[in-house]
């Protein structure tokens, strides 16, 4: 049987020439992955903080959050919080951003979210090539950046970095300063092991780190620092660090502290997102800083987040930049 098996089979084709092996019919890949970004690859990127925003991704909350009725503090929430009036703000930020014409993704997490995955901004950053992973400094939300990294598959947008060794990162701890530099704040949630690997990533591409220490009992820097314009920055007055100040002022940026600092922390008046040159969208009740915006020129967008604050976070925290237009 082997011997009869042996004589019908065909000889062996010759492969030497095929495509597969560079011959004729073979097509090189040339071009870079920049260029297949909104080809191969879904479109998103961001090389600013104040261009107009295009996608952005959402955790919409549920169950996740009910433990803050027995003990607020062991989730790291600073007070109980109602799912159903959180669910109801987040709805209408989440249509708010549709009826501006913003593309809203949902990371539709796989099995029981994590209480805190609600703060989309802090999972991951965008660069024109794709997003990098955070890796969140906290046990209790370990491993939320599995869920990001897989929506990101889901919709089609690349991962060029996923952070290794002891690194941790936040996404609320970098911001784009200009196309070709960064800032980024070393303190609780981000460690200079991150920022080593982010520099070096960020510098294959031209792009410079520019990383500052934030004070003791701070959250991120984000919550300090806020681009809203090409040519204008809104900064909390005696907690933005003297360093970033001067960077700002360098790079041609006008700095405006906001001055009503007991809105600024009871009530979320500096956890806004630029939506475009000086277009913001920010929580409401928070008259004295909206009047102080609008002064410099800054149209706002207002969204209630009272109920959504209680877990520490609102419009700003809750939101994933995917895409803004590149400059």
């Amino acid at each position: 049987m082997t011997a009869t098996l042996t004589k019908n089979r065909e000889r062996p084709r010759e492969t030497f020439g095929l495509a597969a092996y560079g011959g004729a019919g073979w097509s090189q890949r040339v071009r870079s992955h920049a260029a297949e970004i909104g080809d191969l690859w879904t479109a998103c990127g961001i090389n600013s903080e104040w261009a107009p925003l295009q996608a952005v991704l959402l955790h919409r909350p549920g169950e996740e959050i009910s433990p803050s009725e027995e003990d607020h503090d062991a989730i790291q929430m600073l007070a109980p919080v109602d799912i159903a009036k959180a669910r109801a703000e987040h709805d209408v930020i989440a249509e708010t951003y549709r009826d501006l014409g913003i593309e809203v993704h949902y990371v539709d997490p796989a099995g029981t979210p994590s209480p805190n995955l609600m703060f989309c901004a802090d999972l991951s950053v965008m660069t024109p090539q794709g997003a990098i992973l955070a890796r969140p400094a906290s046990t209790v939300r370990a491993g939320e950046e599995r869920q990001v990294a897989r929506r990101l598959a889901e919709l089609g947008m690349p991962v060029v970095r996923t952070l290794t060794g002891t690194a941790t990162f936040e996404g609320a701890d970098l911001m784009w300063l200009h196309k070709e530099a960064v800032v980024i704040g070393r303190g609780l949630r981000t460690n200079q092991e991150a920022i080593d690997q982010i520099s070096t990533l960020l510098a294959e591409t031209g792009v410079k780190t520019h990383a500052f220490d934030m004070p003791f009992g701070t959250m991120h820097f984000m919550g300090m620092l806020r681009i809203v314009d090409k040519d204008l920055v809104i900064a909390w007055p005696r907690r933005t660090p003297h360093a970033a100040v001067a960077t700002m002022l360098d790079n041609g940026f006008q700095v405006a502290f906001a001055p009503d600092e007991e809105e600024l922390k009871q009530n979320h008046a500096f956890n806004i997102v630029t939506l475009g040159p000086r277009k913001i969208m920010m929580v409401a009740g928070n008259p004295n800083t909206q009047a102080f915006y609008e002064s410099l020129g800054i149209e706002t967008v207002v969204v209630g987040a009272h109920e959504l604050g209680k877990a520490a976070g609102a419009t700003g925290c809750l939101t994933g930049i995917l895409r803004r237009e590149l400059i």
